[in-house]
């Protein structure tokens, strides 16, 4: 099998050279243009010195010249930064310098950042500008230097070559750079498929970051399946809307909380979202009562839920969508992530890697050849992430009689308070089944008497007046008075992270702040 990621390129240009191969605003082009500006931005990266796994990042909101810098960097031999946008500029050039990232692409929301990154980082030497109108001072323009320089040959990257480097946390501490290879992001592009194909006919919004892994992996199925992209620049409920109505999107990636933006939104009825057929989410399981709301909102969408990490090059269970459904629902299945993908092995564990009884809470850990090379200079960390050839995520959940996966937290989000495990994500799913509930968070704060004490941070539906005993007393219907939140805090809004998880590292940090222990 040709494992490397510019496979899909040479497919296209046989195949389909003169059919849609991605649309963003009015811009739009074939495969054949594609595939030329992304054979010119390779030369454009060897003429400029980049050589062989050298890597190249780029630091833009979502357009179509990401796929310039992700299929021009691997057909160049390169590899890929991603740069999250939502860092501070020490976080930034804290990964530039970590991989030792000597390109960068920026746009123009980000152009004003170049002095101070310049200052920041010691690697940092070379910036080209992929927005629109002239290039500032100080950086490369993308479309001069595409327009005096002639395609070149692929390099043909191995299939173990590096294809980039991913970084994942910087909520707590210095991030991680996950190493992925062109043959394990390829081989979860194709298993994902097995369990979720696209059509002939697909036309696919990427509508979340593309820096993200989540949104990185919808657009490398679409080259994996020649598939149209639809991309939009921000992963807004309006946008989302928009482009679906406009471009007749049938396909997209969707967290639970922005698919309760769309269907709660004011306008919705407003747009003509009947060519939607599918939803994949993920990040976290999705209520009973946001998928009866999205049922009625969104009558022609089947959802499916994916569970996966950057370290496992994307999803590695599936939920298909006829668990969603009325009729095959239950609620058990529906609280679970699915069952493994082909070639994916899972096992759940006790702190000796012993395997656990099905039904018993332990870590979830898996194998198979998506998984990651490693942690980028991070020796140590490597080892015990992949300690016995197994990825272990650091997720609390458990195997049902039929292998279907349940998560109960994060290990590190485990509250013990009074001697017994809170897992916050039940006490979560109990507070979010409240429909006057829009976003919740629990974490534990400290309690002289319990050690750590079950706290809630509730953002409530608009219009709604809930007080913390009417909450309390809801959650007491459905779990053990210990689980319940003793305290209640009510915002306007959650801290959220890209992938559109509540930011608990941010709610602990400010909670549990001036005291000696604290939970990570």
């Amino acid at each position: 099998m040709d494992e490397r990621l510019t496979q899909g390129v040479h497919r296209a240009l046989a195949q389909r050279p003169s059919q849609l191969a991605s649309v963003f605003g009015e811009r739009r082009q074939t495969w054949a243009q594609l595939a030329d500006r992304i054979a010119r931005f390779g030369a454009v990266l060897q003429k400029l010195g980049m050589q062989r796994a050298d890597r190249v990042g780029m630091l833009a909101i979502n357009s179509d010249r990401w796929l310039d810098f992700m299929f021009g960097t691997w057909w160049a031999g390169g590899a890929l930064n991603p740069v999250n946008i939502r860092w501070s500029a020490a976080e930034i050039a804290f990964s530039l310098d970590d991989c030792e990232t000597k390109l960068l692409l920026v746009d123009e929301k980000f152009a004003p950042l170049v002095p101070e990154l310049r200052a920041r980082s010691k690697s940092l030497t070379t910036v080209i500008y992929s927005g629109e109108g002239p290039a500032p001072e100080g950086t490369l323009s993308l479309e001069a230097l595409l327009a005096e320089t002639q395609p070149v040959p692929d390099v043909a990257a191995g299939a173990e070559d590096l294809a980039g480097v991913f970084y994942t946390g910087g909520t707590t501490g210095y991030p991680k750079g996950v190493m992925l290879s062109h043959a394990s992001l390829l081989y979860n592009g194709m298993a994902c498929l097995l369990e979720l194909p696209y059509h002939d006919d697909e036309v696919v919004l990427a509508s979340p970051p593309l820096f993200h892994q989540a949104g990185m992996c919808i657009v490398l199925r679409c080259f994996i399946r020649t598939s149209l992209m639809v991309i939009i620049p921000n992963y807004t409920p309006l946008e989302i809307m928009a482009a679906v109505q406009k471009e007749r999107c049938t396909f997209t990636l969707l967290v639970p909380t922005m698919i309760q933006l769309v269907v709660d939104h004011p306008d919705v009825g407003a747009y003509d979202l009947s060519s939607l057929t599918r939803v994949l989410y993920g990040a976290s399981p999705i209520t009973d009562g946001l998928l009866e709301r999205a049922f009625v909102r969104l009558p022609s969408v089947s959802f499916i839920q994916g569970y996966g990490m950057t370290e496992t090059s994307g999803p590695y269970t599936v939920l298909p969508a006829r668990y969603h459904t009325p009729e095959g629902r239950r609620p058990d299945r529906l609280r679970s992530c699915g069952r493994p993908v082909h070639g994916m092995d899972l096992r759940v564990v006790d702190p000796d890697g012993n395997d656990v009884p099905r039904g018993t809470i332990g870590e979830i850990i898996s194998r198979g050849p998506a998984l990651m090379q490693g942690y980028w200079k991070r020796p140590e960390e490597t080892a015990a992430a992949l300690k016995g050839g197994w990825m272990h995520s650091g997720d609390a959940g458990f195997l049902d009689d039929e292998g279907f996966v349940f998560i109960c937290d994060r290990v590190k989000d485990m509250i013990v308070s009074g001697g017994e495990n809170v897992y916050s994500s039940e006490v979560e799913n109990a507070i979010a089944r409240h429909p006057d509930v829009a976003l919740c968070a629990v974490v534990g704060i400290p309690s002289e008497r319990w050690g750590e004490a079950v706290h809630a941070i509730v953002v409530r539906r608009t219009g709604s007046e809930i007080s913390a005993a009417d909450l309390r007393a809801f959650c007491k219907t459905l779990i053990a008075g210990y689980k319940c939140p003793g305290t209640v805090d009510f915002r306007e809004s959650l801290p959220l992270s890209a992938a559109g998880k509540p930011r608990k590292d941010l709610l602990r940090e400010e909670l549990w702040k001036g005291h000696t222990r604290r939970v990570s």
